[in-house]
């Protein structure tokens, strides 16, 4: 098998719309995935002294691809919970009340509006998972409602974890575009 040689002045116009393609593809953003693409032409450029030439340039360069989409989701899944969300609710945006959290109702209050906002969100937020495809609901309810492990989620449903992760992320998406539309 000849052994294939990089070309990295030529890939721009011979690989960026196909890396596009995949990326776009894979996290349906746009700007993400023209980011990822710049991300893994980087990326070849500094590992491009560990090319063999055992696959061809292209071939290469998705492998690369594949990493950067794979680890564009842990970045994100690793974040989750962690970001502090503020929403300006006046002029003064360090006006006590502008955290989400002192918005949300509290579960624990014996005051009769905070019980009355829990169960409609709840409904509202059930109502939503009917709206989602079958096994989407299902692996939402399983992960995130019930607090199954990611194994024994895949296990059971016989899917890989980035599916997992990927079906997660597509219901939450969906999740809150029906709560912007139905409750909010």
């Amino acid at each position: 098998m000849a052994k294939h040689k990089l070309q990295p002045d030529n890939w721009v116009d011979q690989y960026a719309d196909y890396l596009f393609n995949y990326a776009v593809s894979r996290v349906s953003d746009a700007e993400i995935a023209k980011d990822l693409v710049q991300e893994t032409f980087f990326a070849g450029l500094n590992s491009a002294k560990n090319y063999k030439g055992d696959a061809a340039e292209r071939t290469w360069l998705v492998s690369i691809l594949k990493r950067k989409v794979i680890d564009h989701y842990r970045k994100i899944n690793s974040k989750k919970g962690k970001a502090e969300v503020r929403m300006n609710y006046g002029a003064d945006s360090e006006a006590e009340g502008d955290w989400l959290e002192q918005q949300v109702a509290d579960p624990y209050s014996k005051d009769g509006d905070n019980v009355l906002e829990n169960e409609e969100l709840g409904s509202a937020i059930q109502d939503c998972i009917t709206k989602l495809p079958q096994k989407q609901a299902l692996v939402f309810k399983l992960k995130t409602i019930q607090g199954m492990s990611t194994e024994d989620v895949c296990n059971e449903l016989d899917i890989n974890p980035s599916n997992l992760w990927v079906m997660i992320h597509r219901a939450r998406t969906a999740l809150m575009g029906c709560l912007n539309e139905n409750w909010f």
